[in-house]
């Protein structure tokens, strides 16, 4: 007799260290995927390559450091996202959809809103 199928990916057979080991080298490749092929991630890596050594040097405590690198890494937790769908709705079709410029321009909001939130949170800390 075979099993009922769980509906979960065969590739999931992983556990333990051996899921962790192997989830860093896929986020790894994640990392170089989107510097590879996305402009967009390729700016903001520059970006944040300036601007979190420059919080570092802020006249701001700990806890406000942390906030404006926190704003930085957003953008680029975001720009994945916005980035993975994109590569998801383009697997599954390219031809124009409502649904798919739907998709592709909320994640395209999400990053304009984290791109926001960086001078925001930096106007905060240092002059708020």
């Amino acid at each position: 007799m075979h099993d009922a199928p769980t509906g979960e990916s065969p590739h999931k057979g992983k556990t333990g260290l051996k899921r962790v080991w192997n989830a860093l080298f896929y986020s790894i490749d994640g990392l170089r995927a989107a510097f590879r092929h996305e402009d967009a991630f390729r700016q903001e890596v520059f970006l944040a390559a300036v601007l979190i050594p420059a919080a570092l040097f802020t006249p701001a405590g700990g806890p406000g450091k942390a906030l404006m690198i926190a704003a930085v890494l957003l953008v680029l937790i975001v720009e994945l996202l916005n980035s993975a769908v994109e590569a998801a709705v383009d697997r599954i079709s390219l031809e124009n959809h409502a649904l798919a410029k739907r998709a592709k321009d909320i994640g395209s909001a999400a990053v304009l809103l984290a791109l926001i939130n960086v001078p925001v949170v930096w106007g905060l800390v240092l002059f708020g």
